[in-house]
């Protein structure tokens, strides 16, 4: 899963996928801004087939956090 994650975030972010690991912060560290989140999240939603609301998006602080959400789902 986190290959895979490190390519899509990669490719949204316009980064390599080594500068994607599993401690980086989506905003902080990758400077990801809110339209590049709601891309990812859409993104997300269609390959993984799961639904994450508005509310949830607060707890996707790490690359981490997002593996940890879409394996629960």
């Amino acid at each position: 899963m986190l290959n895979e994650l490190q390519e899509i975030i990669a490719e949204k972010l316009g980064l390599s996928a080594e500068e994607v690991q599993p401690e980086k912060s989506l905003k902080d560290d990758l400077k990801a801004d809110s339209l590049d989140l709601f891309d990812l999240v859409t993104e997300l939603e269609e390959k993984y087939e799961i639904e994450i609301p508005t509310e949830d998006l607060d707890t996707l602080v790490t690359v981490q956090d997002v593996i940890d959400y879409i394996e629960k789902r």
